[in-house]
């Protein structure tokens, strides 16, 4: 044999028979399209005015999935190809073709095959940057992708947040936020496909980004300053629907150490002191341990006065740090109880406050057992005008439009508050944001968090809000400088009681 013969083949050339088969040549198309559509979006997120966390998947996560697998199938190709070689097979392989530019044909078909390269480069990369667009809109999140998310989807778009998107929130920036959003996603979507998620869907969001790179992008406590005038309108009842008014300045406070001393609620929020709680439950509504570190550093730690509380083991327990949402935690999916929906209709003229008893019975409509929103639809048309030709016929004839109205009314409030469906209303999640039908600030505001120096966490009144007047039918009840809060029924001394024991969100007081 000779010395030409046992030459053994250059590694380039050997790559290039290995490389050349159909299986590679796929796997070649696939990584350059996948390297085109990574430079598109990383361009994209370095030139964007708002980084988006939906262009970081894209670009860091899909597109380079996308390199991996081509990169993958040349690999398995080319082993394929050794394989055949190896068992002295046919070579099988794609010789390269000899291209001269100088013939005609040839020429316009190279002309053809870059032109219809560069368009299938672009097309990809513009395709999925419209799939990137699609998938960070709010229809994506609501209607597309997570149909059981439906009584959020219609929470939201009549919330104070209704312009802002939902991945801004659940999402936000930055890698690894974004990859633990999406794990729990990975889940979601595994558990609609099923059908095995939660009836209704569980709150609070355990994996949420903290409020400081959330909403604190655009609410800032430390410029708050001041009080805030509230005006609290509700309706009674009664044959009339009395209506009844509270005017309040609400001491909002913040402030800048720097600049003044942080004072009012925001007080909480972390600007001038750290505060941690346990929760010994999943909602986070019974709080038996609070954690107090002012600015100079000095700790005072309250326990609930529960005799059946080990404080040992409370004090082991996770602890969270207070942020914004733990009494803004219904910012956007908000469920409004029933007599609060029903008063806000009345106070829009949305209800006719002249119909006798509308309030009564719009909100026993609307707290009646369902199992479905159709038959809760129907019962509301049916139960609303019989009242009125059973107990006020004469109504009923000369007011036939406020009445039909009225039910048109109430079926909205119910389609947008109670989903029997998903087992949800308005009681399913907890509003911290007050105290009037859930314990809210009195979660720790309730007399009995104490601290080893006998400090209290006091239930003041005064310490949040400032009685400014009071109102009912029209008649002043109470006015500054009388600064305490007349309730419309005689409660004796109910120093002791909770808001929330009593206002059922019904028909209560």
């Amino acid at each position: 044999m000779s010395a030409e013969a046992e030459k053994p083949e250059p590694v380039s050339q050997r790559l290039r028979r290995l490389l050349r088969n159909p299986i590679s040549m796929a796997g070649t198309a696939l990584a350059v399209v996948s390297i085109a559509n990574i430079f598109l979006f990383f361009l994209i997120d370095l030139i964007a005015e708002r980084s988006s966390p939906y262009i970081g998947i894209l670009a860091y996560m899909i597109a380079p999935g996308f390199l991996v697998c081509g990169l993958a199938l040349i690999a398995f190709g080319a082993w394929r190809q050794r394989k055949k070689l190896v068992a002295g097979g046919p070579e099988e392989s794609m010789p390269y073709p000899r291209i001269d530019l100088n013939d005609p044909g040839q020429r316009s078909a190279v002309i053809s095959f870059v032109g219809f390269l560069i368009v299938f480069v672009t097309l990809s990369a513009a395709g999925s940057y419209k799939a990137f667009e699609y998938t960070e809109s709010v229809q994506f999140c609501g209607q597309t992708c997570h149909t059981v998310m439906h009584p959020e989807y219609t929470a939201y778009q009549l919330s104070p947040h209704a312009r802002v998107t939902c991945v801004e929130c659940h999402v936000g920036s930055g890698a690894s936020w974004y990859v633990k959003s999406k794990l729990s996603g990975a889940r979601q979507v595994f558990a609609a496909a099923f059908n095995t998620f939660p009836r209704p869907i569980p709150t609070p969001v355990h994996n949420l980004r903290p409020a400081q790179d959330t909403c604190e992008q655009c609410h800032w406590p430390k410029k708050f300053y001041g009080a805030q005038l509230k005006v609290f309108t509700h309706y009674s009842s009664d044959e009339k629907n009395t209506p009844r008014q509270i005017r309040m300045l609400i001491k909002t406070g913040g402030g800048d150490p720097a600049t003044g001393a942080p004072e009012g609620i925001h007080w909480h929020m972390n600007i001038a002191n750290e505060i941690d709680y346990v929760a010994t439950d999943e909602k986070r509504q019974v709080i038996p341990y609070i954690y107090v570190k002012d600015m100079q550093g000095r700790v005072t730690e309250y326990f609930s006065q529960d005799p059946n509380l080990n404080k040992e083991q409370v004090v082991k327990q996770a602890r969270r740090r207070m942020d914004c949402v733990d009494c803004h935690n219904r910012p956007t999916h908000i469920y409004i109880p029933p007599d609060l929906a029903v008063d806000q209709s009345l106070l829009a003229r949305r209800l006719d406050a002249s119909l006798p008893f509308i309030k009564q019975q719009a909100v026993t409509a609307l707290t009646g057992d369902y199992q479905t929103t159709e038959g809760a639809v129907q019962k509301i048309a049916e139960s609303i005008p019989a009242f009125y030709e059973s107990k006020y016929p004469e109504i009923a004839k000369s007011k036939q439009l406020e009445i039909r109205n009225a039910v048109e009314e109430v079926q909205q409030i119910f389609r947008r508050t109670t989903f029997p469906e998903m087992k949800l209303n308005w009681q399913t999640h907890p509003n911290n944001l007050g105290h009037f039908y859930f314990n809210g600030c009195f979660r720790c505001h309730d007399g009995q968090h104490v601290s080893a120096q006998g400090k209290v966490i006091s239930k003041e009144c005064n310490i949040c809000h400032t009685l400014m007047g009071q109102e009912e039918g029209g008649v002043s009840v109470a006015a500054a400088p009388k600064i305490n809060f007349q309730h419309p029924v005689d409660l004796g001394d109910m120093t002791q009681v909770n808001c929330s024991d009593c206002h059922s969100g019904g028909n209560g007081p």
